[in-house]
């Protein structure tokens, strides 16, 4: 049997997407962010997010009113009884790009990669909290 790279990098993507779609009891919490911002190049309004997590502990996803993304996570709260949401954010100049999420004591790899192209001495971190 041979396993090819394709399949390698697909498994993964399969199990995030199976974890949504097979429980639909999944944990979220609702994060109001008062400012437009970038994840992966696009834009997304200023509003309403919901903040949801698989059963597993293993995907996050952020939905808003018109878009939705979903990321792995992993270990990485210095606190395991920590419970917030917390959305990091990277302002360069008057843009600012989602840069990490934390669910409980989850939270995702840096997410705005190509934020830092554009990183200056100007760039600041904004932090918006969950409900």
């Amino acid at each position: 049997m041979r396993i090819t790279l394709r399949s390698l990098v697909l498994a993964p993507v399969v199990l995030v997407a199976v974890a949504f779609t097979a429980n639909s009891a999944m944990a979220e919490s609702t994060v109001t962010v008062p400012f437009n911002f970038s994840v992966n190049g696009k834009t997304c309004p200023a509003g309403q997010y919901t903040v949801q997590a698989d059963k597993f502990g293993s995907a996050v996803r952020l939905l808003g009113a018109s878009r939705s993304f979903t990321w792995l996570i992993h270990s990485g709260s210095p606190a395991p009884t920590d419970k917030r949401v917390v959305l990091q954010f990277d302002q360069v100049g008057a843009r600012r790009f989602l840069r990490t999420i934390q669910y409980q004591d989850q939270i995702t790899s840096r997410l705005d990669k190509r934020s830092r192209e554009l990183e200056s001495a100007s760039m600041t971190v904004e932090t918006v909290h969950g409900q």
